[in-house]
């Protein structure tokens, strides 16, 4: 047990010196070093455990240093539990002692580890928990309809020995990002049908079934967003595609609501107009579901961030000249009264440019001052669109050849944030929308009257019920194909978010030769492979042997100093 914690207490101490080199100017090195440091130590110590544990055991052991919940505290002694402080923050929901417990992937997701989770040892438990070779309960900050009866620990899951309608296959994450791909397809042809076929003040049935439905949709994303807080939230790509949508789809709805109130055209047509910019927001992101791993979608993602800092802090910065403009347009002579400029207009030509589109403002900027207008306007012109953009350009591009230097690492990391988050523990996500606003409505309040083991019964029942069909599915096809690896080999990383390729080997020279690689060979040669193996492996001259060390040990090429194991 205590070399399991290994792993999580590493990857702990990278968190608090990456926290120290925040603040501390004078060791910013050294803690930026020794977060490092416990990176790859976390990463080799993970290493040797594949090493040591081969097979299924071993894909176990790995998952219990990964996704079993630790807590900071644990095994610490009495006096020092006495003295702990107890977070405000932390939930207030029983979970049967595991309510401020965390697994070692969510330190490393939010350390943004990226080395120990695209190792190899990493990979393979993200896989297959990704698959749903593992299964495990996970641990959530807070639950929107909590239902923690029964908690199964982490095991490796036969689907021949499950329930045929077994309900806790809805929150494997390859299972669940087929269904978030199909409930997303459902929102984007109602939002389609409701701007085409639109009625005014009339609200038509499609758009009726598109409120309700995108409100149930809302309520799965922010159940996602509570689920294990905003910070692990936000590295998905389509985070802030979300967010986005969310608010066009509250002001739509408000000002829909107010008109259907009041009677009233104009905000029932400004609603729709308002809902009708989402379009930008809702096709990309159907292109970020089907492509994560594409490295232009990872750094768009990275150079948003940055380019929204730059621009907000640009902003700010650059307010001094419009409040300036304004002051002028007020201390005009009574004469010249009548071309004081408004508000809009002068942020209209500050605008223009600021991107280099039209030079209004620098011709009309002598109606502010003959002599001071003008200046205000080159200065805002050199430092805006000169100076700002070279800046902005010159670290979008820095941003975007870091991530690409580094593409396999951003890569796994992504897949480690989407395998993590696609494991749910809130039970609202056992329903689709919009079935999980009538199981929050129906269900939540139930819970404070049935007992913890009658209101579980009622949940399965129901979850069951409503998804009869996608269970047998899934039950049908994990039966036979979960833990099968193709042509018999071991299985590889899962082909996630990716495009299918389509190739039509019969209208292909080159047809027979990736077809040759499907075929299945005989099992006599693979016994008489595996044999030979065998007998190559015991033979001397290939045996490792390796040289005993200074101190009588064997060298492993490994061996830290006392100065570097001080840290």
């Amino acid at each position: 047990m205590k070399l399991i914690v290994q792993v999580y207490c590493l990857l702990v101490n990278r968190m608090q010196f990456l926290r120290e080199q925040s603040y501390q100017g004078r060791n910013q090195s050294i803690s930026t070093t020794r977060a490092n440091l416990c990176e790859l130590v976390a990463s080799q110590v993970l290493r040797r455990f594949d090493e040591d544990h081969c097979g299924r055991g071993g894909l176990l052991l790995l998952a219990n240093i990964l996704v079993a919940g630790f807590e900071p505290f644990q095994n610490a002694p009495d006096e020092v539990l006495r003295e702990k402080p107890l977070p405000p923050h932390w939930p207030v929901q029983k979970r049967g002692g595991y309510e401020r417990k965390l697994p070692a992937l969510e330190v490393a997701i939010v350390s943004e580890s990226k080395t120990f989770l695209s190792s190899a040892a990493c990979q393979k438990v993200v896989d297959a928990v990704y698959r749903g070779q593992i299964i495990y309960t996970p641990l959530s900050f807070v639950d929107i309809l909590p239902d923690h009866y029964k908690h199964s620990p982490v095991s490796l899951y036969d689907p021949r020995k499950a329930p045929l309608l077994n309900q806790d296959r809805l929150i494997v994450p390859r299972i669940r990002s087929i269904i978030e791909v199909c409930q997303f397809a459902v929102l984007l042809a109602l939002y389609a049908l409701t701007m085409t076929w639109r009625k005014g003040s009339q609200m038509t049935i499609v758009e009726m079934i598109f409120c309700i439905y995108t409100t149930g949709w809302i309520l799965e994303e922010f159940a996602a967003i509570i689920e294990h807080g905003w910070q692990v939230r936000t590295q998905n790509l389509w985070s802030f595609l979300d967010i986005t949508f969310i608010i066009i789809y509250a002001v739509y709805f408000i000002l829909r609501m107010y008109a259907l109130a009041t009677g009233k055209l104009d905000p029932a047509l400004l609603g729709l107009k308002i809902l009708a910019i989402a379009a930008p927001v809702l096709l990309p992101r159907l292109a970020f579901n089907l492509m994560p791993d594409n490295m232009l979608f990872i750094s768009l993602r990275a150079m948003m961030k940055d380019f929204t800092v730059l621009t907000l802090l640009a902003v700010w910065c650059f307010a001094g000249f419009f409040v300036s403009m304004k002051w002028l347009t007020y201390l005009l002579q009574p004469n010249e009264r009548h071309q004081r400029l408004d508000s809009a207009t002068v942020s209209k030509w500050m605008l223009w440019i600021w991107f280099g589109l039209d030079g209004t403002g620098i011709e009309r900027s002598v109606d502010f001052h003959f002599i001071l207008g003008p200046s205000l306007m080159i200065g805002f012109a050199f430092l805006g669109n000169t100076l700002f953009l070279t800046v902005l350009v010159a670290m979008l591009t820095n941003t975007f050849s870091k991530i690409v230097a580094n593409e396999t690492a951003e890569v796994q990391f992504r897949r480690a944030v989407l395998t993590f988050e696609g494991v749910k523990s809130d039970a609202i996500f056992a329903y689709r929308p919009p079935f999980n606003i009538l199981a929050l409505l129906v269900l939540l309040p139930i819970k404070f009257v049935l007992s913890p083991r009658r209101f579980h019964q009622v949940n399965v029942f129901a979850v069951r019920v409503l998804s009869a069909p996608i269970l047998l599915l899934i039950g049908a096809y994990e039966r036979r194909t979960l833990w099968r690896a193709p042509n018999g080999g071991p299985q590889g990383p899962p082909k996630r978010g990716k495009l299918a390729v389509w190739i039509f080997s019969g209208f292909s020279p080159h047809g027979d030769i990736q077809a040759v690689f499907d075929v299945r060979p005989p099992q006599v040669i693979v016994d008489k492979s595996q044999d030979s193996d065998i007998i190559d492996a015991r033979r001397p001259e290939n045996r490792l042997i390796s040289k005993p060390s200074r101190q009588g040990r064997p060298d492993n090429g490994l061996q830290p100093t006392r100065r570097s194991m001080s840290v």
